[in-house]
């Protein structure tokens, strides 16, 4: 969690939006005692455009919070109690997570569920300087990193971690076809023609599903965090789509942000690609197959990558609604609505690649 750009905490206010810190602190004292000793102090961490994160300090350090936007909140979305339950799963295993330390269920205590997870003292390549600091060498070991990363997660055996429940892979890639479409009729601004298209192609284009796991649902660079010397990845982080199901759908996820960067369009980061040492998009999936723990054919990436594009754009509607409903907390919201149709244009075009 990056939190370079954000305020210091100051324990003189009750804490940032969506945050009370005199409740949080009564919470903890009497639910988890000595946890993190107040007097707290917040700050909202910067970088996440969905469920909020916030670096919360006591006098016994820095402990990490978790909790759903602002406002109106989709059914199925947000749910705290599934994104700790992964993490939990996986850190027992060495797989990079932080530490899980306590889950509140009760929407009482600051206004929605949340939970709490170690502060992972490291870096976030999210930003300019981060991303142009590292030499070319390095560029290509991260991504590198990145990719066996994922293809670790992947091979994780969800029965062997008590995750045999947490979804159902059978039918993985219609339900997702047809439950994003669901969050774009509850969520939508305006009436996009062209999205009706991509999601009535994805429907009758399905492929046949090759293998299950854990999916993460929202893989990227600047969602794990490095070390300082960027050597490996610590922590991966936001969990809030974690199911499980089709592998693929994360490597095609990952290729459109790979593309979104490198064509200077990603939300959260500036423009950088192979010019930078970065493996290309096409890079990635051939090390990804390479990789994998079992033969994962690829040959219909396209589909997953126009999945990762109209899940983006949905993604990315619901934001901007949340954004003209004043639900929003921190900056770079008011870009999100606009980036949408671009978005489901570049579905189009990788269906049209994969036929």
């Amino acid at each position: 969690m990056d939190v370079a750009d954000a305020a210091p905490p100051d324990a003189a206010h009750t804490g940032p939006p969506g945050l009370d810190l005199a409740r949080l602190a009564a919470y903890l004292d009497e639910a988890s005692p000595g946890l993190v000793h107040g007097p707290l102090a917040g700050e909202i961490i910067a970088g996440g455009k969905s469920n909020l994160t916030y670096r919360v300090v006591g006098a016994s350090g820095a402990v990490v919070l978790r909790r759903p936007p602002l406002g109106h909140v989709l059914p199925t979305a947000h749910d705290m109690a599934r994104e700790y339950r992964v993490i939990a799963a996986l850190h027992p295993t060495g797989f990079p997570v932080p530490v899980p330390l306590h889950l509140c269920p009760d929407p009482d205590v600051i206004g929605a569920p949340f939970y709490l997870m170690s502060y992972v003292d490291g870096r976030v390549l999210r930003g300019r300087d981060d991303i142009y600091s590292v030499s070319p060498a390095t560029a290509a070991r991260t991504s590198g990193m990145l990719v066996d990363t994922l293809a670790a997660l992947h091979a994780t055996d969800p029965a062997a971690v008590g995750l045999t429940d947490f979804g159902r892979p059978e039918g993985f890639l219609e339900r997702q076809v047809r439950r994003w479409y669901q969050q774009w009729e509850r969520s939508k601004t305006r009436e996009l023609a062209s999205l009706e298209q991509v999601a009535a192609i994805l429907r009758t284009t399905v492929p046949e599903q090759t293998r299950a796991g854990i999916v993460h649902g929202d893989y990227r660079l600047d969602n794990v965090m490095v070390d300082t010397e960027v050597s490996k990845i610590l922590a991966v982080l936001d969990w809030e789509m974690a199911t499980l199901g089709d592998p693929l759908a994360d490597v095609g996820l990952l290729v459109v942000y790979t593309e979104l960067a490198a064509d200077g369009l990603a939300p959260t980061q500036p423009r950088f690609g192979p010019e930078q040492g970065f493996l290309s998009a096409s890079a990635l999936v051939d090390r990804y197959a390479s990789e994998a723990a079992e033969a994962t054919p690829v040959d219909r990436i396209g589909w997953y990558v126009a999945l990762g594009y109209y899940k983006l754009a949905i993604i990315s509607e619901g934001i901007h609604a949340r954004y003209l409903q004043g639900k929003t907390v921190g900056a770079g919201f008011e870009r999100m609505g606009s980036s949408v149709p671009i978005l489901v244009d570049r579905a189009r075009a990788a269906l049209a690649g994969a036929t």
